[in-house]
């Protein structure tokens, strides 16, 4: 369970009867988002793209519709996909019309790009004739400067005059603000909001200030946060420490990669914090350390690549590479192996039940957490349920590396020094 105080937002709701419907907000889990990264009138490996994205767990796929043949395409495509569709609209208001006409389930509009009220009004009134939310989608690298003369954001210049990233802050809130003054005057209210930047400080204190100002639920993100393998870190930390606040309703994590790496590391921050209820096993494992006596991290790629394929249920499996530390930091685990001299022990629920050979560790582990999953399905057991404690195992004895150690005269047996009391 979560111990995150989620912030009350308003609630809104995309999706249809076929595809079924996601709320954002509200008592909602946080919901995942991803976006497709071909073009959207390659209609086929659109389809494609958010069909892998959806089985990956996203709820939510957004899709770009630049042009008009984008649009047109949405028709087919909303036939085929099994999750709701977001039409991300930049520059032009008339391919988010397009985009409703076709069927879409959800309008993201760029503030930056269409500023114009009369053209918004008519974004509003066809959403809202057929009851679709719309992002205001407020990014640093697209926001427009021009109000920077007036009055309110005068004021907000003032309040974060001490900030780093004070005139950012100002400028987002008041082009939200006037972005805002629009969808009020039509008394329209299904909006989630955004506050993108590159700069993961500027995120936290932008979505911090937002949701003192707003009630509407915030989808979280960080822009071009560059490839996953530096934009992990840069999308996670602001992102986690948001929603460890209590912050975020929806979230999409970008990375200059295949964008179902966006939804599987979206997923899990959602996880560990305990805002979405895990699909699939939990694996833990060993960090890099001299006293590992296996092939640790091939082991633990092996076993994350089975647990993926073969396990449904959220059980806890850890995999240790020494009797040290071992034993205490997989005693959690529902199913458990720790190694000692090219051999493994494993425990299930803090028993043991088997000790094997380095070249079968692979097999027997994932034996026991197939027999395990059968047993929880029968309600024979509970996942997190320990029986018994995990005693660490004497170094000496079933693992095999200290008998070498004695024979080669690295070290002696130690026996218990006996007392005679007279």
């Amino acid at each position: 369970m979560s111990i995150v105080t989620r912030r009350p937002t308003r609630q809104v709701t995309l999706g249809d009867d076929r595809v079924g419907y996601v709320k954002i907000g509200g008592d909602a889990p946080v919901a995942v988002q991803s976006m497709t990264s071909g073009y959207t009138y390659d209609i086929d490996k659109c389809v494609t793209e958010i069909q892998k994205l959806a089985a990956g767990g996203a709820d939510v796929v957004r899709v770009a519709v630049p042009e008009r043949k984008d649009t047109e395409a949405l028709v087919e495509i909303l036939k085929q996909v099994t999750v709701p569709i977001v039409a991300d609209v930049h520059f032009h208001f008339q391919r988010a019309l397009e985009a409703v006409e076709a069927g879409v389930h959800k309008i993201r509009l760029n503030p930056g790009n269409i500023n114009d009220k009369a053209q918004v009004a008519k974004v509003i009134d066809a959403c809202k004739e057929r009851k679709l939310p719309i992002r205001i989608g407020v990014n640093e690298g697209s926001i427009i400067e021009r109000r920077d003369k007036q009055k309110r954001l005068k004021e907000l210049g003032g309040v974060f005059s001490d900030d780093k990233h004070g005139h950012m802050l100002a400028i987002m809130i008041t082009k939200l603000e006037e972005y805002l003054d629009i969808f009020h005057e039509r008394d329209f209210h299904d909006i989630v909001i955004s506050a993108k930047s590159i700069d993961p400080n500027l995120v936290i204190k932008a979505y911090t200030e937002i949701s003192k100002r707003f009630d509407y639920p915030l989808h979280l993100g960080v822009t071009h946060a560059g490839p996953k393998e530096t934009g992990t870190i840069r999308s996670v930390v602001p992102l986690g420490h948001l929603l460890a606040s209590g912050i975020g309703d929806t979230l999409r994590i970008s990375y200059a990669n295949d964008p179902i790496y966006e939804v599987e590391d979206g997923l899990e921050l959602l996880y560990i914090l305990g805002l979405r209820e895990r699909k699939g096993a939990e694996l833990i494992a060993c960090p890099t350390c001299g006293r590992i006596q296996v092939d640790l991290f091939t082991l633990t790629q092996q076993v994350r690549k089975k647990l993926a394929e073969e396990i449904e249920l959220p059980i806890k499996v850890a995999v240790m590479g020494c009797i040290v530390n071992g034993p205490g930091e997989a005693e959690g685990a529902d199913v458990a192996i720790f190694a000692g001299d090219r051999r493994g022990i494993i425990y299930v629920q803090g028993k043991k039940v088997a000790n094997v050979p380095e070249e079968e560790i692979l097999e027997a582990l994932l034996d026991e957490c197939k027999k395990f999953q059968t047993r929880v399905r029968n309600g024979e057991v509970k996942l997190g349920e320990k029986v018994v404690e995990i005693a660490p195992p004497d170094p000496i004895g079933e693992l095999g590396s200290g008998y070498d150690k004695i024979a080669a005269g690295q070290t002696q047996r130690i026996t218990p020094l006996t007392v005679t009391r007279g």
